[in-house]
């Protein structure tokens, strides 16, 4: 059985770099570019009105900030998981992503296989990253120049425990409901707990703290 249809929402002000995303990820059946963004605001926009799957988007656009953007589009409580595709391999703007929520970050001078290959483990729910800018992360949690989690998984209960393991799995809130057999409304309540315990903002530092806390 073929994995669902995963709607996809380009935001990006060059158009012919859309165009190529577009044409890239367009060719596979189960997934579909329902819209196109040249600006932040419009991205955000584009995305209230049309709830996508996926949102693929720049970080540094003539008009307006991809950070922002992801910064709206996650508290507006829309669904859509947020993937950074940048030219940027800044520290800063790297771990400025990952902090407002971003459910991965690629780099656009990746060969197109890997980058529609990372695509579709979105699709599957995912995180994804290109691996040197991982160990940015891991530096900065381990030299405290992110907000320092405690020692160990102590704080957490039971089940905070065991959807962080999965979270470092790489699923998403939808799977890890479909395991645990709990709504997702329970996972998110969860997932916000516990990074509220561990003092992290995302779903990527607290998968990278157990990993390297282990």
């Amino acid at each position: 059985m073929s994995e669902p249809s995963c709607r996809v929402l380009l935001v990006d002000d060059h158009p012919l770099f859309r165009r190529g995303v577009a044409e890239l990820i367009g060719g596979e059946p189960d997934i579909e570019v329902v819209g196109e963004a040249a600006s932040a605001d419009e991205g955000t926009a584009l995305a209230g009105a049309l709830d996508p799957d996926l949102i693929l988007m720049d970080l540094n656009m003539g008009e307006g900030s991809g950070l922002e953007a992801l910064k709206a589009i996650k508290q507006s409580g829309l669904k859509a998981r947020v993937i950074m595709l940048t030219v940027s391999e800044n520290q800063n703007d790297f771990l400025g992503a990952v902090r407002a929520g971003a459910d991965g970050y690629l780099l656009k001078g990746a060969e197109p296989e890997e980058i529609l290959e990372k695509v579709r483990q979105a699709v599957r729910g995912e995180t994804v990253f290109v691996e040197p800018l991982m160990s940015l992360l891991v530096g900065a949690l381990r030299e405290g120049t992110a907000p320092s989690p405690p020692p160990s998984e102590e704080c957490l209960t039971a089940r905070e425990r065991e959807i962080l393991h999965l979270i470092c799995a790489g699923k998403s809130n939808k799977h890890i409901a479909r395991e645990l057999n709990i709504s997702d409304g329970t996972v998110k309540v969860h997932v916000k707990n516990l990074l509220r315990k561990l003092n992290l903002q995302s779903r990527l530092e607290a998968a990278v703290w157990a990993l390297t806390a282990s």
